[in-house]
């Protein structure tokens, strides 16, 4: 069965026009229960596919874990109901030999819905969560000309934005190469940027030096956030960035780009490490 995405019968209507019944493929978006060890560490709503990565990624954001021996295995909990039905939406991670397990208080006590990655936080020092990695010292330079390319690598790789419309995508790119490195799509961007960080934790690669974030969607301050704790120290997006997720980019020494569309974009901060062939690229 295809979980990714769902048909549904729809009236297509156009004003003046007699209605027309159809169908329509929407992107699904279910709960997914991520267990540590045994014990709920939180629900998030996401898109089915690649929960893995999503789970790894997800630690790895809340400071969890910082590379890929932290994350040992996950499996999908047989009996998740009632009826003893395995939904496949509750996963079980087994954390890597003297990996502390989250504490209590991590916990989240609200549902993380799709365009929420921080909610259920219980303060908002916990928000800010500090990264083993320090992205200001990683010399990574990537050119103006290779970075306009990122949106459209990304765009052609969007199978289920295609079919639906209805979905984010977050791609990592190699800074010096432009090669598409893994691209993952959720109805949540904060769950395809933990899918692409997931990824990273399996094959082992944290931190992310030398390489580029590139996101379908606004630049928020969780996203930041993400690529800090993975070691990542360019994002971009096609959309504009939140204030304060400039403000944090320029307090850890992140590049930060915005509205990269055709052969333009807004350099927020971070600008010495975008090389413009033409002239020289200040930080903003």
């Amino acid at each position: 069965m295809n979980r990714i995405t769902a048909r549904r019968k729809i009236t297509r209507l156009t004003v003046g026009e007699r209605p027309l019944a159809s169908e329509d493929l929407l992107a699904v978006e279910e709960p997914l229960e991520i267990r540590v060890n045994g014990r709920r560490l939180a629900v998030t709503m996401r898109t089915p596919g690649n929960d893995i990565d999503l789970a790894a990624g997800f630690l790895v954001s809340e400071g969890v874990i910082t590379r890929g021996d932290d994350f040992n295995s996950a499996r999908y909990c047989a009996g998740a109901t009632a009826d003893g039905v395995n939904t496949f939406n509750v996963l079980d991670v087994t954390l890597g030999a003297g990996v502390t397990p989250p504490a209590p208080s991590l916990e989240r006590s609200l549902l993380t819905n799709s365009s929420c990655g921080l909610c259920g936080k219980e303060s908002i020092d916990a928000v800010r969560t500090k990264s083993t990695f320090k992205i200001a010292d990683d010399p990574v330079r990537v050119t103006a000309e290779s970075l306009t390319t990122f949106p459209e690598k990304l765009r052609a790789g969007q199978n289920v934005f295609e079919k639906t419309g209805g979905i984010h995508a977050a791609g990592l790119f190699d800074a010096a190469t432009g090669e598409l490195l893994v691209l993952r799509e959720d109805v949540g961007r904060h769950n395809a940027v933990d899918k692409v960080i997931g990824w990273a934790v399996k094959e082992n690669r944290l931190p992310l030096t030398g390489t580029v974030l590139m996101v379908s969607s606004r630049a928020s301050f969780e996203l930041t956030q993400k690529a800090l704790m993975a070691g990542i120290p360019v994002l971009a997006a096609v959309s504009a960035p939140s204030s304060l997720a400039a403000e944090f980019a320029v307090e850890v020494g992140m590049t930060l780009v915005g509205f990269l569309r055709g052969n333009s974009m807004v350099i927020y901060a971070g600008g010495d490490r975008i090389v413009d062939a033409q002239r020289s690229v200040h930080a903003a």
